[in-house]
């Protein structure tokens, strides 16, 4: 999905034009960036965006294979939240059991953990690898 397919669909489902919804998407994203050099963002559920250091490094080029300084740079990484992971990694065949516990997690009751299903490891890390 692109930016403004985003837009449309917030338009739809608020009642607002598209050229309002728009609006409210780069108000949105203009304040996530402006806040990333102060500190992390977090939307409960969904993920947490944050601002990581690489440091300089020896890269090599792979035409040549001759070693190249890699600057230090920033980059942002992504952390999705728990409720963001159980809706991506719950089965094709049940899309509306995660969505319906994800509903009721919102609303603050629970909804019944399906039997056999053991909640998976995860070491909670994102890559913050960057190809250009």
């Amino acid at each position: 999905m692109r930016k403004p397919e985003l837009a449309a669909v917030i338009a739809e489902k608020t009642d607002l034009t598209k050229e309002k919804a728009n609006l409210v998407l780069n108000v949105i994203l203009e304040s996530i960036t402006g806040a990333l050099d102060k500190d992390s963002v977090t939307l409960v559920g969904f993920g947490t965006f944050e601002k990581r250091h690489r440091g300089a490094r020896t890269g090599k080029n792979p035409q040549t294979g001759e070693p190249v300084k890699i600057k230090a740079t920033n980059t942002v990484a992504f952390k999705p939240g728990k409720t963001l992971r159980e809706l991506i990694n719950v089965s094709s065949d049940a899309p509306a059991k995660a969505a319906s516990k994800a509903d009721a997690k919102a609303s603050g009751k629970t909804a019944a953990q399906p039997a056999g299903k053991a909640k998976a490891a995860s070491s909670g890390k994102a890559s913050s690898r960057v190809s250009k």
